[in-house]
């Protein structure tokens, strides 16, 4: 009974380390995610370079932007930041 009273305060701290930092980044993981399945052709994005885009074509780990008229690169899905609603 006494260890477990030993325990308490670092089950507390878990508890506390979880419901504020960890849960909080699945989260936004999840989200992220979300939104990188929903991208299409026409979005506007930022990269994680400060980039701004347009969405050309979408591929199943890349995607194509256009940064002007001339042009268009492939950029990893793992670098889009946002999406930019206009």
């Amino acid at each position: 009974m006494q260890s477990l009273g030993q325990f308490l305060p670092l089950i507390f701290l878990f508890g506390i380390f979880y419901f504020l930092i960890i849960r909080p980044q699945q989260k936004q993981q999840k989200e992220h995610a979300e939104m990188l399945n929903a991208l299409t052709k026409g979005d506007k994005i930022i990269t994680t370079g400060g980039l701004h885009a347009e969405v050309v074509k979408v591929e199943e780990d890349f995607i194509k932007i256009k940064l002007n008229d001339t042009s268009i690169v492939k950029l990893d899905k793992a670098f889009v930041n946002r999406k930019v609603d206009i």
